[in-house]
């Protein structure tokens, strides 16, 4: 099996991924005991919750970029529309 389950929190998206992948792999392989295949599953549910955490992270990140961009967009046109006005004097 993989390692102690306090070193999850430093593990990144891609770590924890692929040990999830993992574990599932063991556990269809089946052959372990209910206690090991307990375990395993919790090792699971904390690898699964990270990889959820890590999303949420990215999705964030994402749609402040995305804000951001649109508020530079929304100034930009503000700008332009303020400009194309021009003096009607």
């Amino acid at each position: 099996m993989s390692e102690p389950d306090g070193d999850l929190t430093n593990l990144g998206y891609e770590q924890a991924r692929d040990q999830l992948v993992e574990v599932v792999r063991e556990l269809e392989a089946g052959g372990l005991s209910l206690e090991q295949s307990l375990a395993l599953w919790e090792r699971g549910e904390k690898l699964a919750r990270l990889c959820e955490r890590h999303l949420e992270g990215a999705r964030e990140r994402i749609e402040a970029a995305l804000a951001t961009v649109e508020d530079t967009s929304d100034e930009d046109t503000e700008e332009a529309a303020g400009s194309a006005g021009g003096d009607s004097e």
